[in-house]
């Protein structure tokens, strides 16, 4: 037809902010992406940034939120979607533990990479994954399972952490790691790894992760703090203690809002990618 764009409309739903589109791994699973348009100088194979939702599942607010930053380092944005509901309709809390009734959320995210990278030229071996909330759960997680395939993590206001200590059970600890995982946390890969440890100065509300009526509560959660940042410090302690530096940011005039922590995770982000370049 005279006139038309001679580009496919999948070549044209493939730049920018993408659609959502189903995980051809798993189509219970999406994501969305956002893929700057090439441009004299940029690297042969974009960088990866993975933005992992909490319980709310904003997937697509943050990855419109790191437009920018994608603009201005070049690289691609890539967030996942992992619906509530999945087998258990009442279940919010899947994918926090990398593991729900033999899903491997983990492996998911890792599929969609490799999924991702047969379309867009990515560097695909270490990638920047930020998680707010829930999300924040998933990701310091993920962090002990796939050091080797993080190039830094920066996690957000977890209301419940998993300490590295394998005398306690998982989730609050690691004991069963092995087990569920196929191998333990890999100390000397984690140390490697630039970690920020992030919350707004006002997440003090308390109800939802002193819920011991909820399903992910587990006696002894109590112990790592009342509210989101006393468990945050808690995680850092337990890090520090197997010689794990973080970076502790604690955002002034923000409660549980993971938007508002978006301008710290860039800042971090860029200095990781400026130290890399």
């Amino acid at each position: 037809m005279t006139g038309s764009d001679p580009r496919s409309s999948a070549e044209h739903f493939f730049t920018g902010a993408t659609t959502t589109i189903a995980a051809q791994a798993d189509q219970r699973f999406s994501y969305s992406l956002y893929i700057p348009k090439r441009q004299a100088g940029d690297a042969e194979r974009y960088r990866l940034v993975v933005m992992q939702h909490g319980t709310a599942r904003i997937a697509t607010r943050y990855r419109d939120a790191m437009i920018g930053f994608a603009e201005e380092q070049r690289v691609v944005v890539l967030a996942p979607l992992f619906p509530a509901g999945i087998i258990d309709p009442d279940d919010l809390h899947n994918f926090k533990f990398l593991e729900y009734r033999g899903i491997r959320f983990d492996l998911v995210l890792l599929a969609m990479i490799d999924e991702v990278s047969r379309r867009v030229p990515l560097q695909t071996e270490r990638f920047l994954l930020h998680g707010f909330s829930g999300g924040g759960q998933f990701a310091h997680r993920f962090l002990y399972a796939h050091p080797q395939r993080l190039l830094a993590a920066s996690i957000g206001a977890p209301g419940r952490v998993t300490l590295l200590d394998d005398t306690t059970p998982w989730w609050l600890g690691t004991k069963d790691f092995v087990k569920i995982f196929g191998a333990a946390p890999d100390i000397a890969e984690i140390r490697k790894v630039p970690i920020q440890l992030v919350v707004g100065d006002l997440d003090v509300e308390g109800w939802e992760i002193n819920n011991q009526y909820d399903s992910n509560w587990v006696p002894g959660l109590e112990k790592q703090g009342k509210t989101r940042i006393e468990r945050l410090q808690t995680l850092q302690k337990n890090l520090d203690d197997h010689g794990i530096a973080t970076r502790f940011d604690l955002v002034p005039g923000a409660a549980h809002q993971g938007l508002k922590m978006i301008d710290v995770v860039c800042e971090f982000f860029a200095s990781v990618l400026a130290r890399q370049s």
